[in-house]
């Protein structure tokens, strides 16, 4: 596994409310980071996926994809999220795929430019939880802050 992958899923395993979840990296292209979740870890007593599981792991991979590019341009920073709209669209009863990337007319030249000069900067980003049929249980769209260590 890539170095910064493998940092970031240590980084997730220590947080015990995100351990719990089981959650893993599973892929990162560059652009696109995807995580997964068993069902049998974030169920809930309607036998699908509980509502508050799918917004931690849509959270997870927004936050993730944030704290990636922000290292990959050498800048170490703390990332938060600041707002999210969510929509739950459809219960799903399969394992949890979720999936973050830049959100429409958000730019990471731009948020990296304004890391770097002032420290502080804000990115929009879309997350979704798929179902099975490719179509979406739940998506949001958050706004995430990073604030560079130094």
């Amino acid at each position: 596994m890539d170095p910064a992958l493998a940092s970031l899923a240590t980084h997730y395993q220590a947080m015990p409310p995100v351990a719990a979840l089981q959650l893993r990296i599973d892929g990162y292209d560059g652009e696109c980071l995807q995580l997964h979740a068993p069902l049998s870890a974030n169920v809930n007593d309607k036998g699908c996926a509980f509502g508050g599981s799918l917004a931690s792991l849509m959270t997870l991979a927004g936050w993730g994809l944030v704290s990636l590019k922000a290292t990959q341009a050498g800048r170490h920073a703390d990332v938060f999220i600041a707002d999210t709209q969510l929509r739950y669209r459809r219960p799903l009863y399969a394992d949890l795929q979720a999936g973050a990337r830049l959100a429409e007319g958000a730019s990471w030249e731009t948020f990296l430019t304004r890391l770097l000069e002032r420290g502080r900067a804000s990115v929009r980003i879309a997350a979704w939880v798929a179902l099975p049929d490719g179509t979406v249980a739940a998506e949001c769209i958050g706004r995430f802050v990073a604030i560079s260590k130094g």
